[in-house]
C-alpha cells in the first residue's frame, strides 16, 4: 500500500460540516490542504498525518479513521495481546488519581499485558546520548515524532541524512514486548498521535505493531464497557518498568530522560515544538543559518496536545500531571532491576532507515506571475497587501503563490471577496431596476391589451346603431328647411353624432386590426410632415437632432405621421409658457431598432398619472380639450409596428428640471408577418 493512500484513509474531510474557515489551511505545516470549489480537501501525497487540522477544526469536519473494531477483533483471537501505553497518558486521564486504576481498566478490556512506551523512550534516549557523545560529523534531527520524519522526507528531502537512524519509542517498546512475551504476541499502541497509524504501517516495521488507537478511541471503549476506576481492580504495569522516561512527552523530555539539557550558551541542542517553530527551524537549518549537534523536534507541543487526545485545554495542568506521574513512578521503581532491564534491551536492533518522497513543487512561480495574481486580487501596491491571514496564509504573497500552485482560490481573500460582493450588489441593483422596469412595462401592456379588447368590442357594438343614427340625422337635416326653428337642433344632433363616430374610430384605432401599408420612409420626412400639422408658437423653440447616418424605417407612413403629430402637439400643449421641443433620432441599436426621443421642457406629468398615460379616455387636459384617445391610438400604432413606447417625466421642480420625454423604439426592418 502506498503511503499517500494510507494517509488518505486515516485523515479525511466531512464535507457537510466544513464551513471553509481556512483554519486547517493556516495550521497545516505541510500545506497539504487545498481549496477546490469552496471545499477543503486533503492532498494525501503532501500530508504528514500530524493531525493539526483535526485538532483546530471547531466543526469536527476533519476526522481520522478509528480502529476500535479491529482492536476488538484482536482481543477475541487466541494470541495474547499487549497494550503499549504512551507516557502522555497522565495528561489525558487527569480525572484518574491513581495510574494503577487506569491500568486495571485497560486489562478489563481484555488485554493480556499493559506496558509502558516510556521504557522504549529511555532506550532510544540512551541511543541519542551515545550519538551525541560520539561527536557526529553532522547535525542530528530527532525521529521520535513520525510527523517530523514524514515532513523531512517529503518537504526537506535534502536534509534527510540528518535524521537520527533510530526507531521511535513506540517501535522500540514493541520490540521489547515481542522479545519478552513472545513473537506471537499482538501489540496495540495507545496514545495521542495520529501519525503513529502511518508509522505502524511502514514496511520496515511490519509485524511489530498490529493496531494503533488514540486516547479518544480508548475512552469510547471504556464507555462501551462502562469501565471506571471504581469498578476495576488496580494493577501495575507489566515489566519492564520505566524510570524517567515518563517525562518524554514534555518538550525537552528526551533530554531530561538521560540527564541532557538544552544549553543556550553552547547551542549544542535546540528544542522546538509546534507548527511555526518546526517550520522555521527546519527552514533555517536547511539554509545553513543554524548550527547544533541535535535538533529535538516535536509537532504537538510535546505530545501533550496531540490530535488523538480528547481535549486540548489546560496545557500546563496536563504538563504538571505528567511531571507528577513521572516522579511517582520513579520513586517506586526498583533501580537495580530497571538498570538491568535497560542493559538487556539496549542490545536490541533499534536502527531504522528513511526514504525521500519529494513533494516540493518543481519550481516556484515567477515574480511577474505572482504580481499578476495579486493585481487580480486588487493588490497592485505594497500597501494593498494587508497580510490579514484570513485566507489561511500568512501573507498575500504566499496566498498568490498557492493560487498559482493550485492549492488556493481567489475567493479565499476576504477583502477581495468583500469588494466582489459590493460589485455584485451594484450589478444586482441594476438588474433589479431593469426587471422592475420590464415588469412595469409588462403590466402596462397587459392592462392596455385588455382595454384594447374591451374598446374593440364596444366600438363594434356601438358602430352599427350609430351608423343608423348618423344616416337618418343627415337625411333629416338635408330635408329640413334652414329657416325652421328645428334646423338648429337637428344640426346639433348631426354634429354630435359625427363626433361619436370619431370617438368610435379612435377606439378602433387603439385596438387596431386594420392593414398597414409598409414602405421605406426617411425619418426626417416623417418628422417634417408631423410638424406641418400645427403651428409652433413663437415662445417654443425647436431642436431636431438626427444622429443616424441612415435614418430610414420600414413603416406605414400615414400612421407614423399621426404618431409624431400627436406627440409633437402634446409637447406643445405641455409648454403654455414656452420652452423647447427637442426631437432626437439616435444611432441604430444592437437589436436592429432605431430610438427616437421627443422631449419637452413643459410642466411634466405627475408620477401618479404616468402609468395611466396610455389608457383610453384618460387625459390631463381641461374638459372639452381632449378625448383621451390620442396616446392610446399612438400606443396601438407603435405596437402594430412591433415597436415600444415609454414615457419619462418630472413634474416636481424640487427634483430637477421639469418636462417629459417619450422614447420610441422602432424596428428598421418590418417583420414578414404583419399584423392585420
Amino acid at each position: 500500500m502506498a503511503e499517500s493512500h494510507k494517509n488518505a484513509e486515516i485523515i479525511y474531510t466531512v464535507k457537510d460540516r466544513c464551513k471553509v474557515c481556512y483554519t486547517c489551511v493556516r495550521e497545516c505545516p505541510a500545506k497539504a490542504i487545498k481549496i477546490a470549489n469552496g471545499q477543503a480537501e486533503i492532498i494525501p501525497s503532501r500530508c504528514i498525518a500530524c493531525g493539526n487540522c483535526i485538532r483546530v477544526c471547531s466543526r469536527d469536519a476533519k476526522m481520522f479513521a478509528f480502529s476500535i473494531d479491529k482492536v476488538k477483533k484482536l482481543l477475541h483471537e487466541h494470541a495474547p495481546v499487549a497494550a503499549i501505553i504512551a507516557p502522555s497518558i497522565a495528561g489525558e486521564f487527569t480525572d484518574i488519581n491513581d495510574y494503577r486504576h487506569f491500568v486495571g481498566m485497560i486489562r478489563a478490556l481484555g488485554f493480556d499485558y499493559v506496558t509502558e512506551v516510556a521504557f522504549g523512550a529511555e532506550l532510544i534516549a540512551n541511543r541519542y546520548k551515545e550519538l551525541l557523545e560520539s561527536k557526529p560529523n553532522r547535525p542530528l534531527i530527532s525521529t521520535s515524532c513520525p510527523a517530523i520524519v514524514s515532513y523531512v522526507e517529503k518537504h526537506h528531502p535534502q536534509i534527510i541524512d540528518s535524521l537520527v537512524p533510530v526507531v521511535s519509542p513506540m517501535i522500540a517498546t514493541a520490540k521489547v514486548v515481542k522479545q519478552k512475551y513472545g513473537q506471537n504476541t499482538r501489540v496495540v499502541f495507545i496514545g495521542p498521535c495520529i501519525a503513529k497509524k502511518v508509522e505502524a504501517a511502514e514496511e520496515q516495521f511490519e509485524g511489530l505493531i498490529d493496531e494503533v488507537i488514540s486516547f479518544v478511541e480508548l475512552r469510547r471503549m471504556f464507555a462501551e464497557k462502562k469501565l471506571t476506576e471504581h469498578n476495576v481492580e488496580p494493577s501495575e504495569f507489566d515489566p519492564p518498568l520505566a524510570g524517567k522516561g515518563a517525562i518524554f512527552p514534555i518538550s525537552g523530555g528526551m533530554l531530561q530522560t538521560v540527564d541532557l539539557e538544552e544549553d543556550f550558551v553552547k547551542g549544542d541542542i535546540i528544542v522546538a515544538e509546534g507548527r511555526r517553530d518546526i517550520i522555521e527551524v527546519l527552514r533555517e537549518f536547511e539554509e545553513g543559518y543554524l548550527e547544533a549537534k541535535m535538533f529535538d523536534l516535536l509537532c504537538c507541543n510535546g505530545c501533550i496536545n496531540g490530535p488523538g487526545m480528547s481535549h486540548s485545554r489546560q496545557f500546563f495542568y496536563k504538563r504538571k500531571n505528567i511531571s507528577n506521574f513521572a516522579k511517582r513512578k520513579y520513586d517506586r521503581i526498583d533501580l537495580e532491576q530497571w538498570q538491568k532491564d535497560l542493559s538487556t534491551y539496549l542490545e536490541l536492533e533499534l536502527g531504522r532507515g528513511f526514504k525521500a518522497s519529494d513533494q516540493r513543487f518543481p519550481s516556484p512561480p515567477r515574480d511577474e506571475e505572482i504580481r499578476e495574481v495579486l493585481a487580480r486580487l486588487g493588490k497592485r501596491e505594497q500597501e494593498d497587501e494587508l497580510n490579514c491571514g484570513a485566507c489561511g496564509y500568512d501573507t498575500c504573497y504566499e496566498h498568490a503563490i498557492a493560487i498559482l500552485q493550485g492549492l488556493a482560490e481567489s475567493e479565499m481573500c476576504l477583502p477581495y471577496t468583500i469588494d466582489q460582493l459590493h460589485e455584485y450588489i451594484k450589478e444586482l441593483d441594476v438588474s433589479n431596476l431593469k426587471l422592475a422596469s420590464t415588469q412595469a412595462a409588462l403590466k402596462q401592456s397587459e392592462k392596455l391589451a385588455s382595454m384594447g379588447q374591451l374598446a374593440a368590442g364596444i366600438a363594434h357594438e356601438v358602430n352599427n346603431p350609430l351608423g343608423v343614427v348618423i344616416m337618418y340625422s343627415h337625411i333629416l337635416l338635408d330635408e329640413m328647411d334652414p329657416s325652421s326653428p328645428l334646423y338648429r337642433d337637428l344640426k346639433m344632433i348631426v354634429e354630435q353624432a359625427d363626433r361619436c363616430k370619431k370617438i368610435v374610430g379612435g377606439l378602433l384605432n387603439f385596438a387596431r386590426k386594420s392593414k398597414v401599408s409598409i414602405e421605406e420612409v426617411n425619418v426626417k420626412k416623417l418628422i417634417n410632415n408631423g410638424l406641418k400639422t400645427f403651428v409652433i408658437p413663437e415662445n417654443v423653440g425647436l431642436n431636431v437632432e438626427i444622429n443616424s447616418q441612415d435614418p430610414v424605417l420600414e413603416c406605414d407612413q400615414d400612421q407614423m405621421v399621426q404618431v409624431f403629430s400627436n406627440l409633437f402637439k402634446n409637447a406643445i400643449d405641455a409648454m403654455p409658457d414656452g420652452g423647447t421641443l427637442t426631437i432626437k433620432v439616435g444611432e441604430i441599436l444592437t437589436e436592429g431598432a432605431m430610438e427616437i426621443r421627443i422631449c419637452d421642457t413643459g410642466i411634466g406629468i405627475p408620477k401618479e398619472n404616468l402609468e395611466r398615460m396610455f389608457e383610453p379616455f384618460f387625459t390631463t387636459k381641461e374638459n372639452g380639450k381632449g378625448t383621451g384617445l390620442g396616446l392610446p391610438i399612438i400606443y396601438g400604432i407603435i405596437k402594430m409596428h412591433s415597436g415600444s413606447i415609454k414615457v419619462e417625466s418630472n413634474a416636481d421642480p424640487n427634483d430637477g428640471a421639469t418636462g417629459t420625454t417619450f422614447i420610441l423604439k422602432l424596428p428598421r426592418k418590418s417583420k414578414e408577418e404583419k399584423q392585420q
